[in-house]
């Protein structure tokens, strides 16, 4: 951890950073942090994969007082799977503190999310309308909160639910501290943030260099909209592969997951319609390698951090760049190689090329012969 950095941060913090065999901090963590420990409200934009929950989480932590019973600090995120990760973060980070957490989630049980408030969590994790709803009720007091802040920012103040994450800010003491984190920043955005916030600090970072990436290699396959599935069956075979194949809604991904079950190929599927512990055993299974493929759409895999994952594959095209580049950084983490894979018809892979030469990479057309992945001109 960064000298000055270190030294400002409470001693189970800097006992689990050690634990972790953590190197320096990333430079969204160098950058936010000692603006958060200073009490300034933050705006940060940075890279999928550069450690923006540690950023948030730490001086965060660093600031509850586990002797108060009140909650001190809520941290916002749009989807279940994102809320369950910042929760295990927040266990791991907070070891030894004697810090209470809880999560609290749309669909989940509402009887046992209660039992968990009788505990008196200091630090609580949730969706904004399950929040929302508990706060109303007054079951979740808001008056001795002194930060707020929003996971992957720009999911948050959408059109839906920007009422809603309002509310929850303004029913917190007048001189809180909201935090904002995103991978990606429109000017609505920052302007929606701004005006939830005093005089915020604006971060921004856009390649992190401190971070070891990987070898990536960008390829594609040419096929017909129907033949791609047959292309993906293919990937399922690839030795030692974790695929995360990205659909743009929930037809298409329930299509091409009963298609691959028919071809007696098991994959595990995540997205919004499926209940809480479809979603968390889906995770697990991929996770701990029992399934070797997820599918996911765009909404559902937000904010996921899935270790190992060896193959990104755009089964259905990116809405535009930036859906490419979001979707791409989940392979290549932290020192790993990885390997991008767009399945295109003639339309899309000029699209493709396109995206290429704007971000400086070369998208390498490749074929399957005889179950591996090689050039077109190798094939004999």
């Amino acid at each position: 951890m960064g000298e000055l950095i270190q030294e400002r941060l409470k001693a189970f913090i800097q006992d689990v950073w050690k634990t972790e065999q953590f190197a320096r901090p990333t430079q969204v963590q160098e950058s936010a942090i000692p603006l958060i420990l200073e009490g300034k409200d933050v705006i940060a934009e940075s890279p999928t994969g550069t450690g923006k929950t540690l950023a948030y989480l730490l001086p965060v932590l660093n600031q509850i007082d586990p002797e108060k019973k009140a909650i001190q600090a809520v941290v916002l995120a749009s989807s279940q799977e994102l809320v369950m990760q910042i929760l295990q973060e927040i266990q791991k980070w907070s070891h030894g503190s004697n810090i209470r957490t809880a999560s609290f989630i749309g669909g989940a049980n509402v009887k046992r999310q209660l039992e968990k408030l009788k505990k008196h969590p200091h630090i609580i994790a949730g969706t904004p309308g399950r929040l929302y709803e508990l706060i109303k009720q007054k079951k979740i007091k808001m008056h001795e909160v002194k930060t707020i802040v929003l996971d992957e920012g720009d999911q948050l103040l959408t059109y839906e639910h920007l009422p809603t994450v309002q509310n929850i800010i303004r029913s917190a003491l007048a001189e809180r501290q909201v935090l904002l984190f995103s991978a990606t920043l429109s000017a609505y955005v920052e302007k929606e943030a701004k005006e939830l916030m005093r005089d915020p600090a604006v971060v921004r970072i856009e390649k992190d260099e401190t971070i070891a990436a990987g070898m990536v290699e960008h390829i594609y396959f040419s096929a017909e909209k129907r033949e791609k599935l047959k292309l993906l069956e293919k990937v399922t075979r690839l030795p030692d592969v974790k695929a995360l194949v990205f659909i743009k809604d929930i037809g298409n991904l329930t299509v091409a997951s009963e298609k691959l079950a028919f071809a007696g190929i098991e994959t595990v599927s995540l997205h919004s319609d499926l209940n809480k512990d479809k979603r968390k055993n889906a995770l697990k299974d991929f996770r701990n390698g029992k399934v070797n493929m997820l599918l996911a759409t765009d909404v559902a895999a937000r904010g996921l951090d899935i270790k190992g994952v060896t193959h990104v594959v755009h089964l259905d095209f990116p809405k535009d760049l930036e859906q490419y580049v979001h979707r791409s950084g989940r392979t290549g983490r932290f020192g790993a190689d990885g390997t991008v894979i767009s399945l295109v018809t003639a339309r899309e892979e000029r699209e493709l090329k396109k995206y290429g030469r704007e971000l400086g990479i070369e998208v390498v057309r490749k074929v399957f012969f005889k179950g591996e992945i090689v050039s077109p001109e190798d094939r004999r």
